[in-house]
């Protein structure tokens, strides 16, 4: 007995090493010592410190009557500004990729060139950032919220969609089978299989898209396209540092208060 014990237990096989990993190592290590090497890099203006130290004073000691300014522009309204271009960019985002979704999804087409063909056109869409986006609708419609909603919602569509498509492929096919067999049609397949399925993880992404978004509008104030970017910058020029500091205590707790409730929400849904 203890000889066909010891038979069957066999020492574990070494794992076998693997060179293309190291070389995968080895090349990502020279592209960014390339990358580096191509940066300018010219040593920090005498400025510097006197900048950042006016910037830290004026964030402990903000300009607390500009939170709001009965007369004009001011925190609340930039701040508010802001999360509306948010939530307009995300929701025309969330609502056109799922066409794109559906199309770019291997199991919802018919031929895997169809697929490929969705797939392509949202990697085309996200290959612009918002401040492209932005600057180009700027020139289109003029400076303003409008052009921060345009710039987020197109370019959101290419993150989002490839996201849902991602969803779509990860469905089960059991309920659409069961109602194929009872003689749906395709519409209630749709319909009563599929979307059940997929519209928590779109909500959950959405709900991530939306995080980003808000990050992102800050940034397309400062080039004209509306919310609490544009008095960000005029701020900075006139080299006005507690309204700078108010500026940037209303963007971290505005950010901060949005990440807590949709990281509570999307924990709900999953």
């Amino acid at each position: 007995m203890m000889k066909n014990e010891a038979s069957r237990i066999r020492p574990r096989p070494k794992p076998r090493k693997n060179p293309m990993r190291w070389i995968i190592i080895l090349l990502l290590i020279l592209v960014y010592a390339w990358a580096l090497a191509g940066v300018p890099f010219t040593g920090f203006k005498e400025t510097a410190g006197q900048i950042m130290k006016a910037i830290i004073a004026g964030i402990f000691s903000p300009d607390w009557d500009f939170v709001y300014l009965p007369e004009g522009e001011d925190l609340l309204r930039g701040l508010l500004d802001t999360l509306a271009i948010s939530v307009l960019g995300t929701v025309i985002s969330a609502v056109l990729c799922i066409p794109f979704a559906f199309w770019s999804a291997r199991n919802m087409s018919g031929h895997r060139a169809i697929s490929g063909a969705g797939k392509m056109m949202l990697s085309f869409i996200r290959t612009f950032p918002e401040i492209i986006m932005a600057l180009l609708f700027i020139k289109a419609v003029g400076p303003g919220s409008f052009a921060g909603v345009l710039a987020l919602g197109l370019h959101s569509i290419g993150m989002l969609g490839k996201l849902y498509a991602d969803e779509v492929e990860n469905i089960d096919y059991g309920p659409s089978e069961a109602l194929l067999a009872s003689g749906a049609t395709r519409m209630q397949q749709l319909w009563f299989a599929i979307l059940p399925q997929v519209i928590p993880g779109f909500l959950n992404y959405t709900l991530y898209r939306f995080e980003i978004n808000v990050r992102s509008a800050t940034i397309l104030g400062v080039i004209g396209a509306g919310g609490i970017g544009t008095p960000l910058i005029f701020a900075l020029s006139t080299r006005n540092w507690p309204r700078v500091g108010i500026i940037l205590l209303g963007i971290i707790v505005m950010i901060t208060i949005i990440d807590l409730i949709s990281g509570y929400i999307r924990k709900k849904l999953v």
